[in-house]
């Protein structure tokens, strides 16, 4: 399991930065270990985020930012 720290103060400094909503829920949903949405409510950005937050990678989102 990863770090919460480090998941909460990445998260606000998501959405501080305004990242895109899709990337931030696909991202929350990697790192915590959650299964993936349902094939049809899947996007670039979700799964851009699930990826990043499932690696534990913080800081791929700056170009998410909308």
């Amino acid at each position: 399991m990863h770090n919460l720290d480090v998941y909460h103060k990445t998260v606000v400094e998501m959405e501080k930065a305004g990242v895109d909503p899709e990337y931030l829920q696909g991202w929350q949903g990697g790192f915590l270990i959650n299964p993936r949405r349902e094939e049809q409510r899947v996007n670039d950005a979700y799964n851009a985020g699930y990826e990043d937050g499932s690696e534990g990678v913080t800081d791929n989102f700056k170009s998410w930012v909308k």
